[in-house]
């Protein structure tokens, strides 16, 4: 019988395997090898080179449990305070960061814990955190995953190095204080709106209403940023309120897996909710932004925020030097979710605290119509609010929007004395730094506004304590649009109303991107007489 040549050849009744199986079983095998060594190094070599490296120099801390460090702890200790509300007090570090608040009870103020196979180095002293902040080395870099972080907005909170930079001088313009003048008609109409609701709601009861101000302030500071950053109504963007609302729960609960090797890409339900949400998110942007470009070669750019931004980037010299249309996108859901959350954050917070201490609100309301009287809030009446701006100062310490702030080094350094290896991540509890008692005094957990009487250098004694909206050259870009909001906000709702937390209010601050209150926020709200 004839053979084939080219046919397989048979020994002793079996089909021997051709050269180009041999050679991709060979490549499957050390593509395998390739990856188990890969794991080995990032999961377990490393983890322990690096750990050895900082135990050698004093640092305590936990040890590296293989391959999920501290987040099976974090979550379970995360899980244990959130099964409940706490009193009515201002202690709420224990609730908000129980793991950062045990390990540095246990360990000290610089201690080790693990993000997955990643060190975290701990740090509450306050000159380290400053030091940190500023990076002055420039060997430090934002802890982001920025495959994750996309999913709600990268913009320059996410960036570093030269396209940060690019990207600050040109949004700066667009958050000059003379610009933010502009923006107070706005923050009268929505509160005016707001002020309305309520007033309705009044009018068909005895005399008194409970309201959630959490979802009245969340709707409140989007109806603000949609205004203020792109000109439309709250209504045209409820939706990208309510995508990215679902958004950052859904990538807190992706962070606990973050350590997995492609975990992003494994075709999980939460996985894949959140590609559809960003698609709808960045699709409704696309079409505002294609609108105003629109608008812009018509009748100019407009005086909001995206409107500024744009005139800024095409004033920029070269195309290569501006923002990518992509990369305007990511600034927009910067806008949104930053400006809408902060906000929201803090106004909620500071109805709560002056709702446990109504002496304050008196102060406040007595300052308020003194000031302002029954006119218009000013510019230059809101930066004549002391007694305002003590009080949403000591909210910020108390319940800071950004309870921990992350970095982490490009290059081996030395801070305090410890030489930190590449790769090793900081820590930064703004709430603890900002609960501490032993920088803060005995009354730390108190509500005392007046510590802020002259000003935050004295209420620190010039110390790098205060850290509500980051601190050095990344400081929030927006904390002086958010604190104008809120005082625009307390002002013409102290001149309407007197209000007192409800009885059904339960004290239960957790994180969730932003410091919120887990059950909502209710008040019971009268007319003044």
């Amino acid at each position: 019988m004839e053979v084939d040549v080219a046919a397989t050849a048979l020994v002793g009744g079996v089909a021997s395997p051709s050269p180009w199986s041999l050679l991709l079983s060979g490549l499957a095998a050390l593509l395998v090898l390739w990856a188990a060594s890969l794991a080995a190094e990032r999961c377990w070599l490393r983890p322990r080179r690096l750990g050895r490296a900082l135990q050698a120099q004093g640092l305590r801390g936990t040890a590296y449990l293989f391959p999920t460090g501290d987040l099976t702890e974090n979550g379970r200790l995360h899980e244990e305070a959130r099964s409940r509300p706490m009193p009515w007090c201002h202690d709420i570090a224990p609730r908000v960061v129980p793991h950062l608040h045990h390990a540095v009870r246990e360990h000290g103020n610089i201690c080790i814990t693990w993000f997955g196979p990643i060190p975290k180095v701990i740090i509450t002293e306050p000159e380290l955190v400053r030091e940190i902040l500023s990076n002055k080395s420039g060997h430090i870099e934002k802890f982001t995953n920025k495959r994750l972080m996309k999913l709600i907005a990268l913009g320059i909170a996410s960036y570093d190095g030269d396209k940060w930079a690019k990207h600050r001088r040109i949004l700066n313009p667009a958050f000059h204080l003379e610009k933010l003048k502009g923006m107070l008609p706005a923050f009268v109409t929505c509160c005016t709106e707001l002020i309305g609701s309520w007033e309705s709601k009044l009018a068909i009861s005895n005399g008194s209403q409970e309201i959630d101000i959490w979802q009245e302030f969340q709707n409140l500071s989007g109806d603000v940023i949609s205004r203020t950053a792109f000109g439309s109504s709250f209504m045209e963007g409820r939706r990208i309120f309510q995508l990215q609302a679902e958004q950052a729960v859904r990538v807190m609960k992706a962070f606990q897996c973050i350590y997995i090797p492609g975990y992003l890409l494994f075709p999980t339900e939460n996985n894949r909710r959140m590609k559809e949400i960003n698609q709808e998110i960045e699709g409704l942007l696309r079409g505002i932004i294609k609108k105003r470009e629109r608008a812009i070669e018509s009748d100019g750019h407009g005086h909001d925020l995206l409107g500024l931004m744009l005139e800024s980037n095409m004033a920029i010299g070269t195309s290569s030097s501006r923002m990518s249309t992509e990369e305007v996108i990511e600034e927009c859901k910067l806008f949104y979710f930053a400006g809408m959350e902060t906000t929201s954050v803090l106004l909620t917070w500071t109805f709560i605290v002056l709702g446990m201490h109504p002496e304050w609100q008196d102060e406040a309301r007595e300052e308020v119509l003194s000031v302002f009287g029954k006119g218009k809030p000013s510019f230059n009446g809101l930066n004549r609010l002391k007694t305002v701006t003590m009080i949403l100062y000591e909210v910020l310490r108390l319940y800071p929007p950004a309870v921990t702030l992350n970095r982490k080094t490009s290059k081996e350094m030395q801070i305090g004395g410890i030489t930190y290896p590449k790769g090793v991540v900081f820590e930064l509890p703004v709430i603890l730094v900002h609960h501490n008692p032993n920088i803060w005094g005995k009354d730390a957990l108190e509500f005392k506004p007046q510590r802020f009487a002259q000003g935050i250098s004295k209420a620190t004694n010039d110390r790098p304590v205060f850290f509500p909206f980051g601190s050095g050259p990344r400081i929030c870009i927006g904390q002086n649009f958010a604190l104008l909001e809120a005082k625009m906000v307390l002002c013409m709702v102290l001149r309407r109303f007197e209000f007192q937390l409800s009885p059904s209010y339960a004290h239960a601050p957790f994180n969730v991107m932003a410091l919120n209150p887990q059950y909502g926020a209710q008040i019971i709200i009268k007319t003044l007489g």
